[in-house]
């Protein structure tokens, strides 16, 4: 898809517009009609297609961000999942127990999502009238059928119930939907993820990087079926993945996430960018204010003591822990996702946030935790930090292999070393990282350290929320203090700061609501409109 950029602003025009802006009320389905498209010089050619597929994957760009698809809103996911903060609380508020059903970040989420459904409805019924390949035509078909199921499977984790649009409607009808029981819509996702599956390429030839693939469809579905815990088909949707050969482990851990490792083998799922096309601006938040940038995002200490010690054991168990000197003797994807003060170094200039330095990052400027993400910064980038065309990755293959023996394990499966060698091993000891093989087979010591490996390995990509949703630990994990940078080693006689009995600083607290903030609640603005839509347990009905 990134080859198709230079189209997209005929997209934008023919397609997109349409389905995006439609009339000016505010509910998504009065703002989205899903009879929109009127232009009848389209639909016509294999071109036409190809153009309409392109907006069915494109979601935004540029500032667009609470969205399913895009870096700011998945990265989101992960600050609202307890592994960091945001300088002004946004994705904070949806699980610090202040959420309410006027969020309009969670609101945001719905509205994509609805909106991209409908673009993906509307190729649906009007791909029919194209004259092309009908091969390919069904290829197309599948990749569409993938992304709206995507975004289901999405809308059902987060929302629970909701509307299950599969067709053209009027304003009036899409006005008045009702929602489908969630494990209806995870029963339609699965469908419609197996069907692709079988019609989908397993691999892409470069002219077609980006586009869905089989694995794609795959490991969407394996997401589906580890949340409902449906083990032995999630075993065997990940073994088809693993068993075709497709991906592979890249040695390099940080490339994957600069430009020049945007095509690794290791992606499965991406979504397209292109400086000066279709750019984001992730990059801005990202920076600290050191390189030009907003220092938007904080780490928290809870996630920088999950990193094991290079001995594979965590820092409660290993000698090589140093509570003076805790960053050191550390699984090197700690280095590789967070910037600590006065260690990492970026284009030459080392990062610092100690509030006795003139710094313009020392974390006392701002509502910080002197922490940084490092995970995204590319070194190699040095043009406009609001015009970066790096692509973001969705799905990586190490997923897929923490999947598979996640689901063995759960399943009641027998555990070896072999299997160990395929999955989590793989995933821990490429080149750039190498840390010990896991060797255990006890079903509760590798629980905990699958749960522990995920969150490592996927820091900021957007997968803690969903799984600590899954795991039914979402309270445990967020109703609570969080800590921020290492201050002091001598805590008991520190007065400048407020720190812990470790010296870490007290950073923020939450105060998650267990048996309600599981789910988001369905959006006022909705339910303003359409009176057939039930609120959430615990949220205000109106």
């Amino acid at each position: 898809m990134k080859n198709q950029t230079r189209y997209i602003a005929k997209l934008i025009v023919c397609v997109v517009t349409p389905f995006l802006m439609g009339s000016c009320a505010d509910d998504f389905f009065d703002k989205n009609p899903l009879d929109a498209v009127s232009d009848n010089t389209f639909w016509k050619t294999r071109g036409d297609a190809e153009l309409a597929l392109t907006g069915c994957y494109h979601a935004g760009s540029g500032w667009d961000g609470e969205n399913f698809w895009l870096p700011r809103g998945l990265l989101y996911l992960d600050l609202m999942a307890g592994n960091g903060s945001e300088k002004e609380l946004i994705p904070d508020r949806v699980t610090d127990g202040t959420l309410t059903s006027a969020y309009w970040v969670t609101e945001g989420y719905w509205r994509s999502a609805y909106a991209q459904i409908t673009a993906c409805n509307n190729f649906l019924e009007k791909i029919g009238n194209v004259e092309m390949d009908e091969e390919e035509k069904q290829v197309m078909i599948s990749e569409v059928r993938t992304l709206r199921a995507y975004y289901y499977m999405n809308l059902a984790i987060f929302f629970g119930d909701v509307p299950l649009v599969t067709q053209l409607l009027t304003i009036a009808e899409a006005n008045s939907v009702f929602q489908a029981p969630r494990n209806e819509v995870f029963d339609f996702v699965e469908k419609e993820l197996k069907e692709s599956a079988e019609i989908l390429p397993p691999t892409r030839p470069d002219s077609e990087n980006g586009r869905i693939t089989a694995g794609a469809a795959l490991a969407i579905l394996g997401r589906a079926q580890l949340f409902n815990k449906k083990w032995e088909d999630a075993k065997n949707t990940y073994r088809k993945i693993m068993d075709a050969g497709a991906y592979q482990i890249a040695p390099e851990y940080s490339e994957l996430f600069w430009e020049r490792g945007e095509f690794s083998k290791e992606i499965i799922l991406s979504s397209q960018f292109q400086q000066d096309t279709y750019s984001h601006v992730l990059l801005q938040y990202l920076y600290p204010e050191t390189w030009g940038g907003w220092h938007q995002f904080s780490p928290y200490n809870e996630l920088v003591k999950a990193y094991e010690c290079i001995d594979g054991k965590t820092t409660e168990e290993s000698p090589l822990f140093d509570p003076d000197n805790p960053y050191d003797n550390r699984d090197p994807r700690l280095d590789y996702t967070i910037m600590i003060s006065d260690r990492t170094v970026f284009k030459g200039v080392t990062y610092v946030s100690r509030p006795d330095s003139n710094s313009p990052d020392r974390f006392n400027k701002y509502n910080w935790s002197g922490y940084c993400i490092n995970k995204f910064m590319d070194p190699d980038f040095d043009a406009n930090l609001m015009n970066y065309g790096g692509n973001w990755s969705i799905i990586r293959y190490p997923e897929v292999l923490l999947g598979y023996l996640e689901a063995h394990l759960e399943s009641g499966g027998a555990i070896d070393q072999g299997i160990l060698d395929q999955t989590v091993n793989l995933v821990r000891q490429r080149s750039s990282v190498q840390m010990p093989a896991v060797t255990t087979t006890n079903p509760a010591e590798l629980r905990e350290i699958i749960r522990r490996e995920r969150r490592v390995e996927f820091a900021f990509e957007g997968l803690r929320y969903f799984d600590i949703l899954r795991w039914g630990i979402a309270a445990e994990e967020l109703n609570r203090q969080f800590t921020g940078m290492k201050l002091t080693n001598d805590p008991d006689n520190y007065t400048a700061f407020d720190v812990d009995d470790e010296g870490y600083l007290l950073y923020q607290r939450r105060n998650f609501k267990e048996g309600i903030n599981e789910l988001w609640p369905i959006p006022l603005s909705e339910r303003e409109i359409n009176t057939h839509l039930n609120q959430n347990t615990g949220y205000q009905q109106r």
